[in-house]
């Protein structure tokens, strides 16, 4: 019989993969290329494949978890800001005069792939909408 402590690691295994293809799907819709959704999540193109192609227990680490976590809320942030699906998955990937930006789009700027980058889209993007920091 299988316990329920040996049931536990594929659970969160599972529970990582259905947070990587939602994080994915929200990529794709933002028109990342596959190469900066594997730079902005930190995962190698055989992870990638692998949530494409349905495979659901995925093991992930804490700094993977984080980014799929920051990519879910900017989503979530977007959707406040916006009513237009247009602009909720259009924004991303548009170029931003704001000075942390530059004239870089926030997809690109995340897509440097370090977790700061990532980071500070999230709460200049959130400050948008009020949020608290």
């Amino acid at each position: 019989m299988i316990t329920a402590a040996e049931r536990a690691p594929e659970s969160i295994k599972a529970r990582n993969g259905v947070g990587l293809k939602t994080a994915l799907t929200i990529l794709e819709k933002w028109a990342a290329s596959q190469e900066q959704a594997q730079r902005i999540l930190r995962i190698s193109r055989s992870t990638l494949h692998r949530a494409k192609t349905g495979v659901t227990a995925i093991d992930l680490d804490e700094d993977q978890l984080e980014r799929i976590s920051m990519v879910l809320n900017l989503h979530a942030t977007m959707r406040t800001l916006f009513e237009n699906p247009a602009n909720v998955y259009g924004f991303m990937g548009r170029p931003n005069d704001n000075e942390f930006f530059n004239g870089r789009a926030p997809l690109d700027v995340m897509a440097q792939g370090n977790m700061l980058a990532l980071y500070e889209t999230y709460r200049r993007i959130d400050a948008l909408r009020g949020g608290m920091w």
